[in-house]
């Protein structure tokens, strides 16, 4: 075979390579993220003292409840968009 068919066949086997890894990179991260989601009540109440606040329970609860409906939003946008597939 001609040299230049095998650096066509090295090249478009690498592009697919870097993609396909790309895309299975983000699916394990956007699995595993759902599946251990980064901030919970304790981490939150952390980095308030940090800050130098006093956290009380209701400034905590308001907070993760707006992170929820964030994601709420998120998932269900996502879930909008996958239907209309």
């Amino acid at each position: 075979m001609a040299t230049w068919i095998w650096i066509i066949i090295v090249t478009v086997a690498l592009i697919g390579g870097v993609a396909l890894g790309f895309f299975l990179a983000r699916k394990y991260m956007m699995d595993y993220l759902e599946k251990n989601p980064p901030i919970n009540e304790d981490m939150l109440r952390m980095m308030m003292m940090q800050m130098g606040q006093k956290p009380s329970q209701k400034k905590i609860n308001q907070m993760m409840t707006m992170m929820n409906k964030q994601t709420d939003s998120k998932e269900a946008k996502k879930r909008v968009k996958d239907a209309k597939k």
